[in-house]
């Protein structure tokens, strides 16, 4: 079955590549719509989305917001802060009264794991997973994958460091699932308190020393570091993670000279990503964020039923 067949994009464990290459070759005129002075076209007009995010974010709501705005579909943000939510409703009637308001999919981030998941036994509704607890972030990833591919031409066969606190990542997770079926080289590198037990079943390498993992890769996906779980020690402190593992000019030169750095955001600069590199010619970071809403236009276009000839108009 393919991607415009399955209902929900829920991680990209169960997609396959054709899958993946599939969303990131509708992307491409996306991000060219994104250019252009009037950025809309009438894919999906008649069309509604929900976004509904139980935990705070700028980048992923907001992109998912425009991306729908962009293809002329009707955008509601609910905001959980203000919703009945704080007056005791349940998750499952919550979802039911946003789907008989007719909605047609919905964008959901949660801090429970599995949570978009029973949401979608649940609902009629298309459901897109926004990031679940610490197990995946399936359109971050897509949105990573895509910049890379754009600036190395292919994805094939390149070795990729993810540095940081893998152990609380999903997205990491989603990253892993998704590179790994292009046969890349996979390297994660932190703090022994923040690496997964048997992390290598899922087919990557470990590495506690941040130049040995960096030698000769062609991408590093630096992740943040979550200050909020500092408070139950998993590192002495921000000084001695900076001191071992921020990304900074000297440990780039242990990897390819055209090496590319990510990073999903926000910053903590000074921490895990110097100011020098965060404002580079080696980082995409800000690119990111636009080929994020490039990404999210081809995920609404192809699960909404979009029509493929209105793009190029």
């Amino acid at each position: 079955m393919g991607f415009e067949q399955k209902k929900d994009l829920l991680g990209l464990r169960e997609l396959s590549r054709e899958d993946i290459e599939l969303i990131l070759n509708i992307a491409l005129p996306m991000k060219d719509v994104i250019k252009r002075d009037i950025k809309k076209v009438p894919t999906l007009r008649g069309k509604a989305l929900a976004t509904v995010f139980y935990e705070p974010s700028t980048r992923t709501r907001t992109s998912f917001e425009i991306a729908g705005k962009y293809l002329s579909a009707d955008t509601v943000n609910l905001t959980v802060s203000t919703s009945s939510v704080l007056k005791g409703e349940s998750l499952r009637d919550t979802i039911k009264t946003i789907e008989v308001m007719g909605f047609d999919l919905l964008v959901m981030r949660h801090s429970m794991s599995g949570a978009p998941h029973y949401v979608a036994r649940n609902t009629d509704m298309r459901i897109i997973n926004a990031g679940d607890g610490a197990n995946e972030h399936p359109t971050q990833a897509l949105l990573d994958i895509f910049s890379i591919r754009e600036k190395k031409g292919s994805l094939e066969d390149l070795k990729i460091a993810i540095v940081g606190d893998i152990l609380h990542s999903r997205v990491a997770r989603s990253n892993i699932y998704g590179l790994s079926k292009f046969g890349c080289e996979i390297r994660v590198v932190g703090p022994s308190t923040l690496m997964p037990p048997e992390i290598e079943k899922l087919g990557v390498k470990r590495y506690y020393s941040l130049d040995e993992a960096l030698d000769g890769v062609d991408v590093i996906n630096v992740l943040r570091i979550q200050r909020e779980r500092q408070q139950i020690g998993l590192f002495p402190s921000l000084d001695e993670y900076a001191n071992l593992y921020m990304i900074s000019p000297e440990h780039l030169l242990r990897a390819r000279d055209d090496v590319l750095v990510l990073h999903p955001g926000p910053l903590n600069r000074g921490i895990e990503i110097s100011s020098q590199i965060a404002d580079s010619n080696v980082a995409v970071i800000n690119e990111q964020i636009t080929n994020g809403v490039a990404v999210r236009m081809a995920l609404l276009f192809l699960m909404m039923g979009g029509a493929r000839d209105e793009i190029a108009n």
